[in-house]
């Protein structure tokens, strides 16, 4: 215990080690925000034509297409993400030149967490009331504008949240690819930590990883909440209870 104590002292006093951490942070978010950002436009495509494209969705889709669809998001799920990014690393260095660092580490995540991402908004739309999707088709709409201004907006807040786990989730895949030569966070813990037995080296990692993944789950919960439009009606509701006992109470004042 005290070995580790003064490993993190050490790791908290080193402008060196200060350097290599704040490095670390910028690989890390610039990586996870770039995988998150391409893999939820695919993910996104993708579990939109997942319930669009159904038997039952407003544009089916033939059934093969449907089926191919659904085993390819299927098997790319299955397979471990560090086994995965080992396949795709050649794909790497064709689209980035390199198979070692942050920038290579980016076309594995985006496909790794884009059929999680997939999965995440075709739960997340299913869940659209089937009435306002009947009454939009019985008004004309095209399946273009049922998705567009009827589906998508009435589905905002719960993809901010499916978002925000994405994110998070890629996050930690990036942690992941410090094994395999990824850059960030992970590299850190691995390279600094874990192969010269540095304990504080990879606690101080963990609590940065830690840190990251409060903040951005505490905006996206912020984001969802305000855009959902039960919340805002609870609120004006409760908004319009407490003026109304005010004016009750004001009411039964002597002299008033």
């Amino acid at each position: 215990m005290d070995k580790v104590l003064e490993q993190i002292t050490d790791v908290l006093t080193n402008p060196r080690m200060h350097a290599e951490f704040l490095d670390g942070i910028w690989e890390t978010v610039y990586a996870t925000v770039a995988a998150t950002a391409a893999a939820c436009l695919l993910g996104l495509l993708l579990g939109i034509l997942l319930v669009v494209g159904e038997k039952d969705g407003v544009r089916p889709l033939p059934a093969p297409v449907m089926k191919v669809l659904n085993f390819v998001i299927n098997v790319l799920r299955s397979v471990p993400f560090l086994i995965l990014m080992l396949m795709v690393l050649p794909l790497s260095k064709v689209l980035v030149g390199t198979r070692v660092g942050t920038i290579a580490s980016i076309p594995p995540l985006i496909i790794a967490a884009a059929p999680f991402v997939a999965r995440l908004v075709e739960s997340t739309l299913r869940e659209v009331d089937k009435g306002v999707l009947e009454a939009a088709q019985a008004m004309g709409c095209s399946p273009f504008q049922i998705v567009w201004k009827v589906i998508l907006p009435e589905s905002l807040p719960a993809l901010i949240a499916a978002a925000t786990t994405s994110f998070i989730t890629i996050l930690s895949y990036g942690a992941m690819a410090g094994a395999i030569g990824g850059g960030g966070l992970g590299k850190i813990a691995i390279n600094y930590g874990y192969n010269k037995y540095n304990y504080g080296v990879m606690l101080v990692s963990v609590v940065l990883i830690v840190i990251l993944v409060q903040l951005i789950q505490s905006i996206g919960t912020h984001l969802a909440l305000r855009l959902d439009r039960r919340v805002r009606l609870a609120e004006k509701k409760g908004r319009l209870r407490e003026i109304q006992k005010k004016e009750r109470t004001a009411r039964r004042r002597p002299g008033i």
